[in-house]
């Protein structure tokens, strides 16, 4: 059975760093680009960063560009979010999801089921 599981979230304070991971069973994420979103309260999942399963190309919206890093481990079946100088307004849960293309706008297919980030002073 297929299964995303996300993790790593947590509280942190202004310009502090995290990394979420994204743990795979019953599938190899290196054969599909992986995506991930972020939903903050009140407000709809947005894409955030994706990976390309061909080549490692990568995509990040510019409310992350510069700050946010996304990468594989194929030997781990793990995509990871690096997220440094974390704001307020990163502040949502996250998800991520195998998705058709690493293009925006992303369209994810199957979901984690998400990990809270919280960025407060």
């Amino acid at each position: 059975q297929l299964q995303l599981v996300e993790s790593g979230g947590g509280s942190v304070q202004p310009g502090e760093s995290l990394r979420l991971s994204c743990v795979a069973s019953g599938f190899t994420l290196k054969h599909s680009p992986i995506g991930w979103f972020r939903q903050a309260p009140g407000k709809e999942r947005v894409g955030v960063s994706c990976i390309r399963q061909l080549d490692d190309y990568t995509y990040y919206a510019d409310s992350v560009k510069g700050r946010f890093t996304i990468s594989r481990d194929s030997a781990e079946n793990t995509v990871y979010l690096q997220m440094n100088s974390l704001k307020p307004e990163d502040t949502a849960v996250y998800y991520c999801a195998i998705i058709l293309f690493c293009a925006p706008p992303l369209r994810g297919q199957h979901w984690g089921q998400g990990t809270q980030v919280t960025v407060s002073s």
